[in-house]
């Protein structure tokens, strides 16, 4: 339940905070008061008397029951969920509040240890719900309407069975755990721990990396090498992390005989690989119409023969390089999604009045962007690194669309609500896409058109094209790990082997570019995350051209769909719209609104 950095925000804006205006901080009081709270204290204790008293009821008895008393079960289970959600969420936001503060540290690890060991006695429930026999399980959700609403989270449980080990291995496994846990806070701490001396200022890595977009490109190829000399400074002590958590990952997966890395990740995206597959294969054969002809027009805009690294996110030469204070950030978004429905805005408004949103960049916070859902009986919780360049505003509208998409789902329950990550960056890119159109319909002149065409464009090479190709590097990294060790270099190379492929022929690579494999999180915390970015985004530019097309009742279905959270499969949810996420061609439809807007750009060159 710890809540994952999402979306990936590379480089986002200038370092500062002067001009932005009162930034809000979360007030997390709708979970716990303190972490002296007694309420907190309770409900620790409700947890362990509850999980010891679940086991003993239903423990080696499960495939007995009658339907009412399954509901039951289930209903219980889903109360400890909901219970220890609320306590990890609590425990895990103050964490990323300030990574480096030991004392926080300290609490979040003494409650995930709390939280391990008495859900330890639960591992049975999802064992012996495997074992029910197929026609029983179907007689049992045929007999209770209410407990047939559950089948979806049967099914995904199931879907595990292939793959499931003694009861004695499960419970060791979900012990050992919080060990796993301990090398990514080990990797958190480090990345938040990092200083970076530029221009004769210490910065961290979000104001460093944010760098990578300042007009001056002198500024810019001077944070690009600092990052470097960090990155190689600290590069044993990440390739540590990585060969650690790739050989646990593959030790886990020989053991339950999953035939690939990947395949964890798309039962728990409750995808099919030859979907995903799909995908990759189509980005791939794009890059040379998307990232490769962007890139080349880009050269000639910033009047260069060739690429650097530190040129793939700058400004254009014409762009505005004032900052967007919080305020008219807030207006831009709310504007666009009340735009779309008034009920999108209404969803919307509580997080900046109620300190559902942590904004400022602080020493030792967290880097990058994320919604948490929390649990369905509180409120998602939205952090950011807001620093006040447009793909911050971009990123709001993005992270807003989680916490609407999570506000909305909460209703199906705690078991229900959680949105596959396939799906889950639906809402989020849908909110960009709103916001940036907003924004492009109030383009006064060609110039200002020309630099929202060409920021969307950038975005959504980082969204899509950037993505596969850490996609295509962890596949090489899991692979490789299974033959052994890897060194730095090993790393490296792999690295290397993809960024050129995405990129195209417009860069060279600096010396040192090798080693920005290190920083990316969702390497450590979720391992294949990234291509549920590119499926959102893919996804998304299907469904906007649906909705562009102005058939009615549009935005029924679309609130229809976020409702369901993670009750239905992909296919179920795209129905509505025409679209169906199997057939290739729905991915090439979503490639083209890519190519498409670079098309505009090219002929705005005349």
């Amino acid at each position: 339940m710890i809540p994952r950095p999402f979306p990936l925000r590379d480089a986002n804006a200038t370092p500062g905070t002067e001009g932005l205006g009162n930034l809000p901080e979360w007030d997390l009081s709708d979970l716990y008061s303190a972490e002296d709270a007694p309420e907190l204290a309770r409900d620790l204790e409700w947890l362990e008397t509850e999980c010891a008293a679940f086991a003993a009821d239903y423990e080696g008895r499960l495939d007995g029951l009658d339907a009412a008393a399954l509901l039951d079960c289930v209903h219980r289970n889903e109360r400890i969920s909901a219970v220890a959600g609320r306590i990890m969420s609590f425990a895990g936001l103050r964490y990323y509040q300030q990574t480096t503060d030991a004392a926080r540290a300290k609490f979040l690890s003494d409650c995930q240890e709390k939280v391990t060991n008495f859900t330890t006695p639960l591992v049975f429930f999802t064992l012996e719900l495997n074992r029910i026999d197929d026609d029983r399980l179907d007689a049992l959700l045929a007999a209770d309407a209410d407990l047939a609403r559950y089948a979806p989270v049967f099914r995904r449980i199931r879907a595990m069975k292939p793959y499931q080990l003694s009861d004695e291995l499960e419970k060791f496994l979900h012990d050992l755990g919080i060990v796993g846990d301990a090398w990514e806070k080990l990797f958190d701490e480090t990345i938040a721990g990092l200083e970076f001396e530029v221009g004769g200022e210490t910065r961290n890595i979000e104001g460093t990396l944010n760098l990578l977009t300042e007009q001056d490109r002198d500024t810019r190829e001077a944070a690009a090498r600092e990052l470097a000399r960090v990155f190689q400074a600290n590069i044993k002590t990440f390739a540590r992390v990585h060969n650690t958590q790739a050989k646990e990952k593959e030790i886990i997966d020989r053991w339950r005989g999953m035939p690939t890395a990947q395949t964890g990740r798309h039962l728990s995206n409750d995808v099919e690989p030859e979907v995903v597959e799909a995908l990759r294969e189509a980005v791939v054969a794009a890059y040379p119409r998307l990232s490769h002809r962007y890139y080349e027009l880009k050269r000639k805009w910033l009047g260069l023969d060739r690429m650097q690294v530190w040129d793939r996110n700058a400004p254009l030469p014409m762009e505005d390089s004032r900052v967007i204070g919080w305020d008219d950030a807030q207006r831009m978004v709310m504007e666009a999604y009340d735009a779309f429905d008034p009920r999108m805005g209404e969803l919307a408004a509580p997080f900046f009045a109620r300190g559902w949103i942590d904004a400022g960049v602080k020493p030792g916070k967290a880097p990058g962007a994320f919604a948490h859902p929390t649990v369905t009986d509180v409120h998602p919780y939205v952090m950011l690194n807001y620093l006040g360049k447009p793909r911050d505003v971009m990123t709001l509208a993005h992270e807003l669309g989680h916490g609407v998409h999570q506000v909305l789902a909460a209703d199906q329950g705690e078991l229900l609500s959680s949105t596959p990550l396939t799906l889950a960056e639906t809402a989020s890119v849908f909110g960009e896409m709103l916001t940036f159109r907003k924004m492009l319909d109030g383009a006064t002149t060609a110039e200002s058109r020309k630099v929202l065409l060409a920021g969307k464009v950038e975005d959504m090479i980082n969204t899509v094209v950037r993505q596969i190709a850490f996609y295509d590097f962890e596949c090489k990294l899991h692979e490789a790990r299974r033959g052994g060790e890897l060194t730095p270099d090993d790393l490296n190379a792999l690295w290397m082997s993809v960024q050129a492929e995405s990129l195209g022929p417009a860069f060279d690579f600096m010396d040192g570019y090798e080693t920005f494999w290190s920083y990316i999180p969702h390497f450590i915390h979720s391992p294949f995350y990234v291509y549920a970015y590119a499926f959102g985004d893919g996804l998304v530019n299907a469904l906007y051209a649906v909705y562009a097309e102005g058939g009615a009742g549009f935005e029924d279905k679309y609130f229809d769909m976020l409702r369901a959270g993670g009750s239905k499969h992909h296919k179920e949810l795209l129905a509505p719209f025409g679209l169906d996420a199997s057939d290739p061609a729905f991915w090439d439809k979503g490639l083209s609104m890519i190519s498409g807007l670079i098309d505009e750009l090219e002929a705005m060159e005349g």
